[in-house]
């Protein structure tokens, strides 16, 4: 069996996507103006002349341009690991990959999936209290990440073996 054949519903933002993609797109192309521009003194658009005046070209060279063109492509390579938010759900467990690495949780471990009060992004719920964000199932997404949560909580219902187990809040110092 296949790595992807093991999971029954895949899942990722569309907004978020498509944003970051547009975000980047603009950090880049503003970099790469800026970096051709900093060695200029005037600049020619539509026939008409801009005099940007001493701006110490002298002290400026081509290894400066690329800088900031360099520092356009981190801050745009930054921006697109906001594309890589997932979630898989499966007979196994549910894995979830927000924007470095991906983490696997079997049916035991869970309590369940819920959207906070505040917050733009759905949570993975544990024992205890303990929970992460689960960046992919956004409230931006509307109707799409409403019916992903209807389905991880179907097929949290189909492969759930036992009950959680209650916390046990002995060890945690309440008193009793």
């Amino acid at each position: 069996m296949s790595p992807d054949e093991q999971w029954e519903f895949v899942y990722r933002p569309h907004r978020l996507v498509v944003w970051s993609g547009v975000a980047a797109a603009v950090v880049l192309l503003i970099h790469a103006i800026f970096g051709y521009l900093l060695t200029k003194s005037q600049l020619v658009v539509f026939g008409h002349t801009f005099v940007f005046g001493d701006n110490g070209v002298r002290n400026i060279g081509s290894a400066d341009q690329w800088a900031i063109m360099l520092i356009g492509v981190i801050v745009a390579g930054a921006i697109l690991l906001l594309t890589r938010p997932r979630v898989r759900v499966g007979p196994s467990g549910v894995a979830v990959r927000n924007l470095i690495g991906e983490r696997a949780f079997g049916w035991g471990e869970i309590d369940g999936i819920s959207y906070p009060e505040r917050g733009s992004s759905a949570w993975l719920e544990f024992p205890h209290d303990e929970h992460i964000p689960v960046l992919a199932i956004r409230l931006g997404d509307g109707e799409r990440a409403v019916e992903a949560m209807e389905r991880v909580r179907e097929l949290q219902a189909r492969y759930r073996t036992a009950p959680p187990v209650p916390a046990d809040d002995s060890d945690v110092g309440f008193p009793e």
